[in-house]
C-alpha cells in the first residue's frame, strides 16, 4: 500500500534498477540527460501505464535536477488525460495547468506522484533512454530495455498493463500489434511464470493527440472492466 507520509521516495520506484537504467542512458540516450524511471505504486497497483521513452521536455531529465526522476514532470497533456479519466483530482490538475515547466519543483513533483501512488497507478516507459526531442527510436533500442522492463514488472506486479502505441505494444508482446485492431482487447504476457493482461491502446501524446479521444474511451473501458481484478 502506498504510504504518502513516508519521507523516503524509494517506496515509489524500483530503486534496484536505477543504476542499470543510467548505464544504458550513456549508450542509447542523450549523454547530456538523465534516464527517467517508472514511478508510482510499486506494490501490485491496479494499472501500469507504459509509454515509449522520455524526452528532454521532462524537466527531471536535466542533470541539474536532483529530485524525483519520474515520467512527465513539467508537462501537461498526459496529466490532463489522467484527470479526465478520474485518475488524478481537480486540485492537482489545476496546479499542473497553471505551472510553466520551470515552475515544477521537487516538492510539487513529489505531490503529483503521491497522488499517482495513492490512486494505485504506476507510470513508466518501455525504454528509459531519454532523448532531447521526440525523434523515433528503432525497435532495437526498445528491445535492449525489454529484459530490465520485465524485471521492473515482476517487482511491481500490476493487476493490468496498458501499453501506448503500436511500437511499444509490438516490441513488448513480440507480435505485430496495430492498436486500431486491438481496441478493448488484450494479450497475455508471461514474466517469471506469472501472467499479465496487456491492453494496447492509441498513443495520446504529440502527434498521437489526434487519437486522444479513442485512447480515453478505451482506457475508461479497460479500467471499468478490470476494477474487480
Amino acid at each position: 500500500m502506498c504510504n504518502s507520509e513516508e519521507k523516503d521516495l524509494n517506496y515509489m520506484q524500483v530503486t534496484g534498477l536505477l543504476d542499470k537504467f543510467n548505464e544504458l542512458q550513456l549508450v542509447y540516450g542523450d549523454v547530456s540527460l538523465d534516464a527517467i524511471c517508472g514511478c508510482g505504486e510499486i506494490n501490485s497497483p491496479k494499472v501500469c501505464l507504459v509509454f515509449m521513452n522520455p524526452t528532454g521536455r521532462n524537466v527531471a531529465s536535466s542533470k541539474a535536477w536532483t529530485g524525483l526522476k519520474a515520467p512527465w514532470i513539467g508537462t501537461k497533456n498526459v496529466w490532463n488525460m489522467f484527470y479526465q479519466l478520474g485518475l488524478i483530482d481537480n486540485m492537482i490538475i489545476e496546479e499542473i495547468n497553471t505551472k510553466k515547466p520551470i515552475e515544477w519543483d521537487y516538492q510539487f513533483s513529489e505531490e503529483v506522484y503521491k497522488k499517482v501512488c495513492n490512486n494505485s497507478m504506476y507510470i513508466t516507459n518501455l525504454s528509459k533512454a531519454t532523448q532531447v526531442d521526440a525523434r523515433p527510436l528503432p525497435n532495437e533500442v526498445f528491445k535492449k530495455y525489454k529484459d530490465l522492463f520485465k524485471e521492473e514488472i515482476h517487482f511491481v506486479k500490476p493487476k493490468i498493463i496498458i501499453t501506448f502505441g503500436n511500437q511499444v505494444s509490438s516490441v513488448l508482446l513480440n507480435n505485430d500489434i496495430k492498436v486500431s485492431q486491438y481496441r478493448k482487447k488484450y494479450e497475455m504476457l508471461e514474466i517469471e511464470g506469472e501472467l499479465y493482461k496487456v491492453f494496447p491502446v492509441y498513443y495520446p501524446v504529440g502527434q498521437g493527440m489526434r487519437n486522444i479521444n479513442m485512447a480515453k474511451e478505451d482506457i475508461e473501458w479497460i479500467l471499468n472492466e478490470s476494477k474487480d481484478v
